[in-house]
Protein backbone atom coordinates (compact mmCIF):
# COMPACT_ATOMS: atom_id res chain seq x y z
CA UNK A 1 0.00 0.00 0.00
CA UNK A 2 1.40 3.41 -1.09
CA UNK A 3 2.09 5.84 1.87
CA UNK A 4 1.55 9.56 1.76
CA UNK A 5 1.51 12.53 4.28
CA UNK A 6 -1.34 12.12 6.44
CA UNK A 7 -2.75 13.89 9.43
CA UNK A 8 -1.91 12.12 12.75
CA UNK A 9 -3.06 14.44 15.67
CA UNK A 10 -4.68 17.36 16.34
CA UNK A 11 -4.56 18.56 19.48
CA UNK A 12 -6.12 21.99 21.17
CA UNK A 13 -5.81 23.81 24.40
CA UNK A 14 -7.82 27.13 26.05
CA UNK A 15 -6.24 29.20 28.46
CA UNK A 16 -7.28 31.66 30.49
CA UNK A 17 -5.94 34.81 32.15
CA UNK A 18 -2.77 36.32 30.58
CA UNK A 19 0.93 36.22 30.33
CA UNK A 20 3.60 37.95 32.73
CA UNK A 21 4.88 39.68 29.51
CA UNK A 22 1.74 41.49 28.86
CA UNK A 23 2.46 43.65 31.84
CA UNK A 24 6.28 44.59 30.00
CA UNK A 25 6.96 47.77 30.13
CA UNK A 26 8.50 47.23 26.32
CA UNK A 27 5.22 45.89 24.87
CA UNK A 28 4.19 49.44 25.23
CA UNK A 29 7.10 50.90 23.38
CA UNK A 30 7.61 48.06 20.69
CA UNK A 31 3.57 48.50 19.74
CA UNK A 32 3.90 52.36 20.17
CA UNK A 33 6.55 52.03 17.55
CA UNK A 34 4.81 49.46 15.13
CA UNK A 35 1.72 52.09 15.43
CA UNK A 36 3.07 55.54 14.85
CA UNK A 37 3.86 55.87 11.06
CA UNK A 38 -0.25 54.74 10.27
CA UNK A 39 -1.54 57.30 13.44
CA UNK A 40 -2.75 54.28 15.64
CA UNK A 41 -3.67 54.62 18.90
CA UNK A 42 -3.08 52.73 21.69
CA UNK A 43 -5.01 50.92 23.85
CA UNK A 44 -3.95 52.64 27.03
CA UNK A 45 -6.26 50.24 28.99
CA UNK A 46 -5.18 47.37 28.13
CA UNK A 47 -1.23 47.94 28.59
CA UNK A 48 -2.00 49.24 32.10
CA UNK A 49 -3.99 46.32 32.77
CA UNK A 50 -1.82 43.68 31.18
CA UNK A 51 -3.96 41.71 28.44
CA UNK A 52 -3.26 38.84 26.35
CA UNK A 53 -0.98 35.55 26.31
CA UNK A 54 1.80 35.05 25.21
CA UNK A 55 2.02 32.35 22.08
CA UNK A 56 5.73 30.54 23.33
CA UNK A 57 3.52 30.19 26.65
CA UNK A 58 0.51 28.56 25.28
CA UNK A 59 1.56 26.24 22.99
CA UNK A 60 4.74 24.42 24.37
CA UNK A 61 3.06 22.36 26.91
CA UNK A 62 0.85 21.45 23.91
CA UNK A 63 3.30 20.62 21.36
CA UNK A 64 5.40 18.27 24.20
CA UNK A 65 1.95 16.57 24.61
CA UNK A 66 1.23 16.00 21.20
CA UNK A 67 5.32 14.90 20.37
CA UNK A 68 6.74 11.96 22.93
CA UNK A 69 10.74 12.79 23.56
CA UNK A 70 11.37 9.70 20.63
CA UNK A 71 9.27 11.69 17.82
CA UNK A 72 11.71 14.41 16.57
CA UNK A 73 10.23 16.68 14.10
CA UNK A 74 11.95 18.05 11.21
CA UNK A 75 9.95 20.97 10.40
CA UNK A 76 7.75 23.73 12.46
CA UNK A 77 5.59 26.31 11.02
CA UNK A 78 3.31 28.38 13.02
CA UNK A 79 0.67 30.13 11.77
CA UNK A 80 -1.32 33.30 13.57
CA UNK A 81 -3.31 36.12 12.53
CA UNK A 82 -3.87 38.12 15.97
CA UNK A 83 -0.21 39.30 17.23
CA UNK A 84 1.63 37.47 19.94
CA UNK A 85 2.16 39.75 23.10
CA UNK A 86 5.74 39.41 22.73
CA UNK A 87 5.52 40.59 18.78
CA UNK A 88 8.79 40.88 18.84
CA UNK A 89 10.21 37.70 20.13
CA UNK A 90 10.71 34.79 17.31
CA UNK A 91 8.60 32.51 19.04
CA UNK A 92 8.66 29.93 16.14
CA UNK A 93 11.91 29.47 17.05
CA UNK A 94 11.22 29.29 20.80
CA UNK A 95 8.69 26.71 19.92
CA UNK A 96 11.13 24.24 17.98
CA UNK A 97 12.84 23.91 21.34
CA UNK A 98 9.86 22.53 22.99
CA UNK A 99 10.04 19.36 20.83
CA UNK A 100 12.62 16.60 20.13
CA UNK A 101 14.65 17.10 17.13
CA UNK A 102 16.21 19.98 15.53
CA UNK A 103 13.01 21.19 13.30
CA UNK A 104 13.43 23.86 10.65
CA UNK A 105 11.37 26.47 12.24
CA UNK A 106 8.78 29.05 10.36
CA UNK A 107 6.44 31.76 11.09
CA UNK A 108 3.34 32.52 9.11
CA UNK A 109 0.88 35.64 9.10
CA UNK A 110 -1.09 38.10 7.70
CA UNK A 111 -3.05 36.03 5.83
CA UNK A 112 -6.43 35.90 7.64
CA UNK A 113 -8.34 32.62 8.24
CA UNK A 114 -6.50 31.26 5.50
CA UNK A 115 -3.37 31.14 6.80
CA UNK A 116 -3.82 27.69 9.28
CA UNK A 117 -4.30 26.03 5.85
CA UNK A 118 -1.65 28.09 3.81
CA UNK A 119 0.56 26.56 7.18
CA UNK A 120 -0.28 23.12 6.51
CA UNK A 121 0.07 23.22 2.51
CA UNK A 122 3.74 24.45 3.75
CA UNK A 123 4.44 21.42 5.63
CA UNK A 124 2.75 19.08 3.19
CA UNK A 125 5.19 20.14 0.50
CA UNK A 126 8.03 19.95 2.57
CA UNK A 127 7.18 15.92 3.08
CA UNK A 128 6.34 15.54 -0.15
CA UNK A 129 9.84 16.51 -1.41
CA UNK A 130 11.38 14.38 1.32
CA UNK A 131 12.95 16.76 3.40
CA UNK A 132 10.27 16.33 6.20
CA UNK A 133 9.48 12.85 7.82
CA UNK A 134 7.52 14.67 10.82
CA UNK A 135 6.30 18.23 10.24
CA UNK A 136 3.95 20.04 12.83
CA UNK A 137 2.07 23.42 12.42
CA UNK A 138 1.28 25.19 15.48
CA UNK A 139 -1.98 27.45 15.43
CA UNK A 140 -2.49 30.45 17.85
CA UNK A 141 -4.66 32.97 18.87
CA UNK A 142 -4.94 35.63 21.74
CA UNK A 143 -7.67 37.90 22.61
CA UNK A 144 -5.90 41.53 23.05
CA UNK A 145 -5.04 43.95 20.47
CA UNK A 146 -2.93 46.60 21.86
CA UNK A 147 -3.89 48.97 19.59
CA UNK A 148 -6.97 50.37 17.32
CA UNK A 149 -7.37 48.81 14.75
CA UNK A 150 -7.97 51.10 11.25
CA UNK A 151 -11.11 48.87 10.84
CA UNK A 152 -13.04 46.82 12.81
CA UNK A 153 -11.08 43.19 13.35
CA UNK A 154 -12.79 39.91 14.99
CA UNK A 155 -10.81 38.90 17.77
CA UNK A 156 -11.36 35.37 19.81
CA UNK A 157 -13.05 35.11 23.55
CA UNK A 158 -10.15 32.94 24.48
CA UNK A 159 -6.85 32.24 23.95
CA UNK A 160 -6.45 29.18 22.25
CA UNK A 161 -3.77 27.17 20.45
CA UNK A 162 -3.68 23.92 18.45
CA UNK A 163 -0.85 21.39 17.54
CA UNK A 164 -1.15 19.08 13.73
CA UNK A 165 1.38 16.82 13.27
CA UNK A 166 1.42 15.47 9.63
CA UNK A 167 3.62 12.50 9.13
CA UNK A 168 3.47 9.52 6.07
CA UNK A 169 0.08 7.68 6.51
CA UNK A 170 -0.38 3.91 4.41
CA UNK A 171 -3.36 5.21 2.02
CA UNK A 172 -4.44 8.35 3.18
CA UNK A 173 -5.27 11.16 1.26
CA UNK A 174 -4.55 14.43 2.24
CA UNK A 175 -4.65 17.60 0.16
CA UNK A 176 -5.50 21.13 0.90
CA UNK A 177 -6.65 23.44 -1.75
CA UNK A 178 -7.03 27.51 -1.86
CA UNK A 179 -8.88 29.71 -4.37
CA UNK A 180 -7.65 33.75 -3.91
CA UNK A 181 -10.07 34.16 -7.49
CA UNK A 182 -13.30 33.77 -5.61
CA UNK A 183 -16.13 35.83 -4.96
CA UNK A 184 -15.89 38.22 -1.99
CA UNK A 185 -20.19 37.36 -1.43
CA UNK A 186 -19.25 34.08 -1.02
CA UNK A 187 -21.67 32.34 -3.36
CA UNK A 188 -18.93 30.62 -5.19
CA UNK A 189 -17.33 29.58 -2.33
CA UNK A 190 -20.03 27.90 -1.17
CA UNK A 191 -20.63 25.77 -4.69
CA UNK A 192 -16.92 25.08 -4.71
CA UNK A 193 -17.27 23.18 -0.97
CA UNK A 194 -20.67 21.74 -2.08
CA UNK A 195 -19.32 20.13 -5.21
CA UNK A 196 -16.01 19.24 -3.12
CA UNK A 197 -18.31 18.18 -0.17
CA UNK A 198 -19.98 15.52 -2.89
CA UNK A 199 -16.57 14.21 -4.15
CA UNK A 200 -16.11 12.70 -1.17
CA UNK A 201 -19.30 10.47 -1.29
CA UNK A 202 -21.95 9.84 0.73
CA UNK A 203 -21.29 10.10 4.78
CA UNK A 204 -18.66 12.28 4.39
CA UNK A 205 -18.08 14.49 7.13
CA UNK A 206 -17.91 18.32 6.78
CA UNK A 207 -17.15 20.90 9.13
CA UNK A 208 -17.35 24.69 8.33
CA UNK A 209 -16.12 27.87 9.54
CA UNK A 210 -18.25 29.75 11.44
CA UNK A 211 -18.56 32.76 8.55
CA UNK A 212 -19.49 30.48 5.62
CA UNK A 213 -22.93 29.20 4.53
CA UNK A 214 -23.72 26.91 2.37
CA UNK A 215 -27.25 26.35 2.00
CA UNK A 216 -28.44 22.44 2.10
CA UNK A 217 -25.32 21.07 3.12
CA UNK A 218 -25.31 18.59 6.05
CA UNK A 219 -22.17 19.97 7.84
CA UNK A 220 -21.10 20.78 11.42
CA UNK A 221 -21.14 24.67 11.77
CA UNK A 222 -18.32 26.05 13.88
CA UNK A 223 -19.73 28.65 16.62
CA UNK A 224 -18.29 31.74 16.36
CA UNK A 225 -15.86 33.54 18.86
CA UNK A 226 -12.68 31.85 18.18
CA UNK A 227 -12.02 32.94 14.35
CA UNK A 228 -8.55 31.47 13.44
CA UNK A 229 -8.54 28.16 15.54
CA UNK A 230 -12.41 27.22 16.40
CA UNK A 231 -12.59 25.54 13.02
CA UNK A 232 -9.32 22.89 13.91
CA UNK A 233 -10.51 23.09 17.78
CA UNK A 234 -13.76 21.41 16.58
CA UNK A 235 -11.56 19.01 13.78
CA UNK A 236 -9.29 17.98 17.26
CA UNK A 237 -12.38 16.93 19.00
CA UNK A 238 -14.59 15.36 16.41
CA UNK A 239 -11.49 13.38 14.55
CA UNK A 240 -11.17 10.53 16.18
CA UNK A 241 -14.47 9.69 15.81
CA UNK A 242 -14.68 10.26 12.12
CA UNK A 243 -11.89 7.92 11.49
CA UNK A 244 -12.91 5.62 13.88
CA UNK A 245 -16.26 5.53 11.51
CA UNK A 246 -13.55 5.71 8.67
CA UNK A 247 -15.57 8.75 6.80
CA UNK A 248 -13.84 11.12 4.44
CA UNK A 249 -13.49 14.31 6.40
CA UNK A 250 -13.85 18.23 4.63
CA UNK A 251 -12.78 21.22 6.41
CA UNK A 252 -13.47 24.55 4.91
CA UNK A 253 -12.86 28.23 5.66
CA UNK A 254 -13.81 31.44 3.70
CA UNK A 255 -11.83 34.66 4.36
CA UNK A 256 -14.47 37.22 2.70
CA UNK A 257 -12.10 40.58 3.54
CA UNK A 258 -9.20 38.46 1.15
CA UNK A 259 -11.46 36.46 -1.21
CA UNK A 260 -9.77 33.33 -0.52
CA UNK A 261 -11.77 29.41 -0.09
CA UNK A 262 -9.48 27.11 1.32
CA UNK A 263 -10.91 23.49 1.42
CA UNK A 264 -9.05 20.62 3.42
CA UNK A 265 -10.31 17.21 2.45
CA UNK A 266 -9.03 13.84 4.14
CA UNK A 267 -10.15 10.11 3.05
CA UNK A 268 -8.52 7.27 5.12
CA UNK A 269 -7.08 4.87 3.39
CA UNK A 270 -8.60 0.78 3.76
CA UNK A 271 -8.37 -0.65 7.19
CA UNK A 272 -4.99 -2.49 7.88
Amino acid sequence: MSAAPGLTRVLTRYADGRSELSLDPDLRVFVADLVRPYGLPLREDLLAEGVGHAYEELAAGLLAEALGPDEPADVLIQAFDSPDVRPGAPTSLALSRSCAGTPTALALCDQGTAGAFAALRAALAYQRTGVARRAVVVLAEQTALHHLPPEPVTLPDRHCAVVLVCETLPGEELTVRQDSGTSSSGASAAEEVRRQAKALGEGAAVLLAAGLEVPGLDAVRVPAGQPFTGLWSALADRLPGWRAERRPVLLADFDPRLGVLSILTLRAGPPS
